[in-house]
């Protein structure tokens, strides 16, 4: 795929923004320390300059995400002021499809599925365009968000820019306890190194994203025949004490109960025009980086902050307000590593989480560079869950999309039969 591009020999260079992935071993998908888990970028040959301009691209669609910004359709010009002296802006708008155009095969290897995002888009006409029953050609607009890359996938199917407010996580409090006073640093390995890869693998995916799916489920039935927004949060409330769920006591003016009414759909007439009853909980993943303190030590910024983005024990919210999508700090020369990566999960029924799939791509899409053009990818969990050495961190994320849209199937058949 980089065939002309050199390999920065020997450095550990990471870069996910959108992970292709290597299917990991059973070891590595459950949570291992992480150990021979290669980079994106030594996977596939990116130079720093690939790695900083997709950065640079990445920072330049995050204002409408960051806490206290409000959504927007789309960020500011990738070419602004804020792209760093000698970057390149080389993204470009995926063509349009024909309607009727049938998606080509994807390729499959492993546990992922792989296609070139002109025939995504085919798919995506398809499969999961429809509004009340129509199929729709993906819109400039859309088109647009899409070639972002990771980001863009999710955000073309969840329709506003991914605000990341509403997370859940699991973190194992007591395996982290004792592993700390049970084990010893490795050769070589300083105590910050130590304490940030005891706490990487003490957060399990699997258990986090069951956490969020089993909230999902509670605001789903919770919608139905609620045709405002006070009857949503009392049969909200009336199913969180039916199964016991310690999120009824947050605070009213939580991120949990103020989720539907912060979602620019639900005030659209073509969306759920204040009609709680038309709109459907789904879910996205978020992979990122925990040092992102630029205050605190330098360590962590290169070896994670055990403290940070731990979920609340109780109720398994994450507080994602610090998340300013800063990547890993370089700890040796020539490191390199991307900041965030994001996959799609929708509504799937899959009871079998392994069983289920993530769509994500590679990097944003630039035809006529030398990264070349985007790949969408289909992920099962284990391939997903599994990461790179890019991140220590791994979010579900709930928001809301209009019933009307089938952005979100029940079931996703890997590839395209």
């Amino acid at each position: 795929m980089h065939k002309r591009r050199r390999i920065l020999a020997f450095a550990t260079v990471g870069t996910v923004i959108c992970t292709t992935g290597f299917m990991p071993s059973v070891g590595q998908a459950a949570g291992g320390d992480g150990e021979g888990k290669r980079s994106y970028a030594e996977t596939h040959g990116l130079t720093a300059d690939d790695i900083r301009n997709i950065n640079e691209l990445n920072e330049s669609a995050l204002p409408p995400g960051q806490p206290g910004n409000p959504p927007a359709e789309f960020p500011p010009s990738a070419g602004s002021p804020s792209r760093a002296p000698g970057s390149v802006d080389d993204r470009k708008t995926p063509p349009a499809e024909p309607l009727d155009r049938m998606p080509d095969a994807y390729g499959t290897h492993g546990g992922r599925a792989t296609t070139v995002v002109n025939n995504y888009i085919r798919k995506w006409q398809q499969v999961y365009s429809d509004r009340n029953g129509k199929k729709q050609q993906m819109t400039e607009e859309q088109r647009e968000k899409l070639s972002y890359g990771c980001v863009g996938v999710t955000w073309v199917n969840s329709g506003p820019y991914p605000t990341n407010k509403l997370a859940f996580a699991f973190f194992d409090e007591s395996k982290y306890k004792n592993d700390l006073k049970r084990t010893n640093p490795r050769p070589g390995e300083t105590q910050a190194e130590f304490e940030g890869r005891i706490a990487k693998n003490s957060f399990d995916e699997g258990k986090g994203l069951k956490r969020a799916r089993d909230v999902a489920s509670i605001m789903n039935k919770a919608l139905e025949n609620a045709h405002d927004e006070g009857t949503y949060v009392d049969n909200l409330k009336t199913e969180l004490t039916n199964n016991n769920d310690a999120l009824l006591h947050e605070d009213s003016r939580s991120n949990f109960y103020s989720a539907l009414r912060n979602t620019p759909s639900f005030k659209e007439r073509d969306g759920g025009d204040y009609d709680p009853s038309k709109m459907k909980a789904v879910i996205y993943s978020k992979h990122f980086w925990s040092g992102q303190d630029q205050r605190g030590p330098s360590d962590r910024r290169k070896f994670g902050d055990p403290e940070a983005f731990r979920p609340d024990r109780g109720t398994g919210l994450v507080d994602m307000s610090k998340d300013r999508s800063i990547p890993r700090s370089p700890a040796n020369p020539g490191e390199s590593w991307v900041n965030f990566d994001y996959g799609w999960f929708g509504a799937q029924t899959e009871a079998d989480a392994d069983k289920t799939i993530w769509t994500h791509g590679d990097h944003y899409h630039a035809p006529n560079s030398g990264l070349g053009p985007m790949h969408v990818y289909e992920s099962k969990f284990r391939n997903w869950s599994a990461g790179y050495a890019d991140f220590d961190r791994g979010a579900y994320m709930i928001t809301f999309i209009p019933k009307s849209w089938n952005t979100a199937p029940a079931k996703v058949k890997q590839g395209w039969p």
